[in-house]
């Protein structure tokens, strides 16, 4: 799966980009383990960012075992495998209801309320793949 990689020159650009996408694997990392933070969005920024400023890092990342079906799979519209729909939103509610019970402040509530919903309906709108 081989992408129009167009690198930038630009030295610092290019180097803010790496850096970028760097910290955005790592978040995307973390988000697999903490459903707070979210998988996919930091993977593809991660992507973006690597087909702009490396291409050995956006093929290391998009053929990767583990992290490179997130972002294909996502490229490509294949869509979301419903297991990954239901964990998703199971555990982002979850947290959401924890951190609006641990947080008195009413905007904060209705922030993480909002985002929840927003990110809900953003998921339950992505085409749907189908089991092997």
């Amino acid at each position: 799966m081989a992408r129009d990689i167009q690198l930038q020159r630009n030295p610092a650009i290019r180097y803010a980009l790496l850096a970028i996408g760097w910290l955005s694997v790592v978040l995307g990392v973390i988000g697999i383990f903490l459903p707070v933070l979210p998988t996919t969005p930091f993977l593809l920024l991660a992507a973006a960012c690597f087909m702009r400023s490396s291409k050995r890092f956006y093929l290391w990342l998009i053929n990767h075992r583990r992290l490179g079906p997130w972002i294909v799979d996502y490229l490509d519209g294949q869509g979301i495998p419903l297991k990954g729909k239901v964990y998703a939103i199971s555990l982002m509610w979850l947290s959401i209801s924890l951190s609006c019970y641990l947080v008195p402040l009413f905007w904060a509530r209705a922030f993480m309320l909002t985002s929840a919903v927003l990110v809900s309906l953003y998921i339950l709108r992505q085409k749907t793949r189908v089991a092997p």
